[in-house]
C-alpha cells in the first residue's frame, strides 16, 4: 500500500490568530456588501489580480494598461505582454468551472494561461526548472522532472482529503506547489490562482479578492518566505505569510466597497425614494427627481443602483432598448 503523503508543516500560534482574523474580516466583508452583485468592483479586483500577478513575472503593462486590453482597447506594449494579459483574463474567468482538486483541470488553465506563450502548454515539463526571485536569483531548485506526475498526484490527494482549515491548506498547496513547479514556465501564475480557486470553493467571495496584488506589493517577502520554508524542510513561514496576505487582501476589499457605497450612497439613496415595483421609464424617473441631464442620472444614479443590485430592468439584454424600464427588486 502507498504511503499517503503529508506536507510538512505546523499549526502556529500566529496562524491561529490571522485565522480567526481572517475569519472576523470575512464577516464584516459580508455585512458591508455582496460583492457577487457589484459587477463594477469586481471587474476592478479582477483586473488587480491579473496585473500583479503578471508584474510579478516581469510583465510590463500598467494596470492602466491592462485595462484597456481587457477592454479590447489597442495598446502598443510588447505582444507577449498583451497576450500575458488575455491569457490570464481567460484563465481567471473559468474560475468558477474549475475542479479545484483535479490534476486534468489544472493542465487545461496552464494552457489557457500559457497558450501562445512557451511550447509546452497544459503538459508536465520534462527537463529541470528552478523558481528565481525579482533579481533574477535561484531561490529554489525543482525536483527532477521524473518526479513530478506522483508529487503532483500526492499534493492533490492530500489537499482533496485533508480536514485542515482551507486558508491554512491552500497556502501549503501554494507552497507545495511551487516547491515542485511541475511547468516548464507558468508555475507561479498557476499556483497563485489555484489558491484562489481553492479558496473560492469554500467562500465564492474569494473569486474576487485580489491576493495577488498584496503578493506583489511583498514580492521580496513573498520569495523568501519560499526560501526559508525550504530551508526549513517545513512550509510554516510561507502559510504565515499568505495568511497576513489574505488578511491585508480582504482588508483591502473592505476598505474598496465602503468608498464605493459612500460615493454613490446619496444618490441611491435619492433613486430608491422614488422608484417603484412597477416598470418606470427613465423619462419618469428623472422627473421625479427632477434631474435634466440624462447622461448624469445614468451615470450616477442608474448605473449604481444597477450594480448595486437593487433595481432590475425589463429587457436586461438589451440595456440601451429605448422600451426599457426599470423597477424595484
Amino acid at each position: 500500500m502507498e504511503d499517503i503523503y503529508i506536507p510538512p508543516y505546523e499549526i502556529t500560534d500566529e496562524m491561529l490568530e490571522l485565522v480567526s482574523e481572517i475569519m472576523e474580516n470575512l464577516g464584516k466583508l459580508s455585512g458591508v456588501n455582496e460583492l457577487e452583485k457589484l459587477p463594477r468592483l469586481r471587474r476592478v479586483s479582477r483586473i488587480k489580480s491579473i496585473h500583479s500577478s503578471l508584474a510579478i513575472e516581469n510583465n510590463t503593462l500598467s494596470i492602466e494598461q491592462v485595462t484597456d486590453v481587457i477592454n479590447g482597447k489597442r495598446v502598443l506594449a510588447p505582444q507577449k505582454d498583451i497576450e500575458e494579459v488575455h491569457n490570464a483574463f481567460n484563465a481567471y474567468e473559468k474560475l468558477s468551472e474549475i475542479n479545484p482538486y483535479s490534476i486534468d483541470d489544472l493542465l487545461k488553465i496552464h494552457g489557457i494561461m500559457m497558450n501562445g506563450l512557451v511550447k509546452e502548454t497544459g503538459r508536465l515539463r520534462s527537463g529541470q526548472v528552478g523558481v528565481y526571485n525579482q533579481d533574477g536569483k535561484v531561490v529554489h531548485l525543482a525536483p527532477p522532472a521524473d518526479f513530478v506526475p506522483q508529487q503532483l498526484g500526492q499534493l492533490f490527494d492530500w489537499v482533496k482529503n485533508s480536514n485542515a482549515n482551507m486558508l491554512i491548506k491552500s497556502s501549503v498547496f501554494h507552497y507545495e506547489f511551487e516547491f515542485i513547479h511541475p511547468f516548464n514556465d507558468g508555475n507561479g501564475r498557476t499556483g497563485r490562482l489555484w489558491q484562489t480557486a481553492l479558496l473560492a470553493s469554500w467562500k465564492p467571495i474569494f473569486a474576487w479578492i485580489p491576493i495577488e496584488s498584496i503578493i506583489k506589493d511583498n514580492q521580496e517577502d513573498y520569495y523568501n518566505a519560499i526560501t526559508l520554508s525550504t530551508s526549513q524542510g517545513k512550509s510554516n513561514i510561507f502559510i504565515e505569510f499568505m495568511l497576513d496576505v489574505i488578511n491585508k487582501a480582504i482588508k483591502d476589499i473592505i476598505t474598496d466597497t465602503r468608498n464605493h457605497y459612500n460615493h454613490i450612497n446619496n444618490q441611491i439613496t435619492e433613486l430608491m425614494k422614488v422608484i417603484e415595483s412597477y416598470p418606470q421609464s427613465a423619462t419618469e424617473l428623472m422627473e421625479k427627481l427632477n434631474l435634466k441631464s440624462r447622461l448624469g442620472f445614468r451615470k450616477n444614479y442608474l448605473q449604481p443602483a444597477l450594480d448595486a443590485g437593487l433595481i432590475g430592468m425589463t429587457e436586461p439584454d438589451k440595456p440601451t432598448s429605448k422600451n426599457q424600464k426599470y423597477f424595484k427588486i
